[in-house]
């Protein structure tokens, strides 16, 4: 495999060579005077220096480069490949000194400019790879997009806009860019120049609804809501078939009071194949909460959970199941978090919730089996064992009742009303048992701890 890899290096140097050094080392001249002796070692010598950067021997590449260029140093490559063993080797100052050689020798080869930037980006000499990379420019406008991320780590904020400004007239615009201009408005608070930015964006492209959208967001930030109303609205006369403008839309509407179209703008979003999970999730959330307060308005709750059961994430699954245990309707409350338990089911407060509401709604058997397999999850909580004690005394069966709850007690610290329930139904299971004496010492225990409360 090395000796593979040893001809390829081989025929890659020959040919990564400049002409000049063709014309210095003739390979097929035959070595029978001093100056062919000369070029044997010098061949002899750049090819160790090869065969040893391929096998990771970078300070002997080094040191047989440097052989190469007592002999003759008027090679650029010598001192490129020189550089790059020195990096290699973190010796950036080497490094540096042999590019700035290379580049000295041939200062318009990009490559040799690429890699002096690139030990300056290592040494964080960000004044030294701005003048590297404005002559990089001239080559590959692609440099210029590092040309003002420069300028940014410079605090040169103007030049830096002004750059993105030629890329984005020249080639439009792009996400890359748009995250340096946005870093720059960041830093320096102008959010004028900002929205100004994003206003010329919506007039020389109308049609391109994402502008629209990142104008609507940047006034919502700043505080100014009707600027960002308005922007919506002209969003949807102009493309009445949006469906992400309604994200924006229906907070606006209810901060209007306009129910109607807040709801109307809350079920687009909530059908929309376009739009992502998350964001439904929030919307979702939202119409939970407002539903909370206008109870009014559950028809419409109810109409587009029903819609949407796909889409539905654990956070929406506890909102509405909160909702509906605040409205006092416990079955629809226990569905929804059986369907959260779906989705995570090693959620203790969610397990612990449905388990409470199974034995409220006297779902006894089930209560029982959700418990046993909720404590091979979590052996030391003892509200579990309380539930399946409770459970298992309503469904009279007093020694398994007084099994769990006994072990249950084991795991409890400080806690004297939950111990006084523990009593409770310890009594109860010694009542049903007939064990009085034993059923009236527990209840005793407990009136006792209760009254200390």
């Amino acid at each position: 495999m090395k000796t593979k890899l040893y001809i390829l290096l081989f025929f890659f140097g020959i040919f990564m060579l400049p002409q000049n050094t063709y014309a210095q080392v003739d390979f097929n001249k035959r070595p029978d005077d001093d100056l062919g002796n000369f070029e044997d070692k010098f061949q002899e010598y750049f090819f160790e220096a090869l065969k040893q950067k391929g096998i990771e021997n970078y300070q002997k590449s080094a040191d047989a480069l440097l052989i190469c260029i007592e002999m003759n140093d008027s090679d650029p490559v010598l001192y490129f490949e020189l550089g790059k063993n020195y990096m290699q080797l973190k010796n950036f100052g080497a490094a540096e000194d042999a590019f700035k050689k290379a580049v000295s020798k041939s200062p318009e080869n990009e490559w040799f400019l690429d890699e002096l930037y690139g030990v300056y980006i290592q040494q964080n000499d960000m004044n030294k790879a701005l003048k590297t990379v404005k002559q990089l420019v001239q080559y590959h406008p692609d440099y210029k997009q590092d040309l003002a991320s420069l300028y940014i780590q410079l605090e040169k904020y103007k030049d830096a806009l002004k750059i993105l400004d030629e890329m984005d007239s020249k080639l439009g615009y792009s996400e890359d860019r748009d995250y340096l201009r946005n870093q720059i408005y960041n830093i320096t608070g102008n959010n004028e120049d900002r929205i100004e930015n994003l206003e010329e964006r919506v007039k020389s492209n109308p049609e391109d609804e994402s502008n629209y959208l990142r104008l609507i967001y940047r006034y919502s930030e700043t505080g100014e809501t009707q600027k960002a109303f308005d922007a919506a609205k002209r969003l949807l006369k102009l493309n009445p078939e949006s469906q992400l403008v309604h994200l924006a839309l229906y907070k606006f509407y209810l901060d209007e009071n306009d129910t109607g179209n807040a709801i109307k703008s809350m079920k687009v979003v909530l059908t929309s194949p376009v739009i992502k999970p998350e964001a439904k999730t929030k919307v979702l959330n939202d119409f939970v909460k407002f539903v909370g307060k206008n109870p009014q308005y559950e028809a419409d709750l109810v109409e587009i959970t029903s819609l949407i059961s796909e889409d539905k994430s654990v956070k929406t699954l506890l909102e509405l199941g909160d909702y509906y245990l605040k409205s006092n309707d416990k079955v629809k409350a226990l569905n929804y978090y059986e369907e959260a338990l779906q989705q995570e089911p090693n959620q203790f407060k969610t397990i612990r919730d449905v388990l409470l509401l199974q034995i409220d709604l006297n779902k006894d058997k089930e209560a029982v089996a959700k418990s046993k397999e909720a404590l091979d999850i979590f052996p030391s909580q003892p509200i579990l064992y309380l539930i399946n004690g409770v459970a298992n005394n309503k469904l009279k069966q007093p020694e398994k009742a007084i099994e769990s709850l006994e072990i249950g007690l084991d795991f409890l610290v400080e806690n004297p009303k939950m111990e006084a329930d523990f009593y409770k139904q310890l009594s109860e299971s010694h009542k049903q048992l007939n064990n009085i004496s034993q059923s009236q010492t527990f209840a005793k225990k407990a009136e006792a701890l209760l009254k200390d409360q």
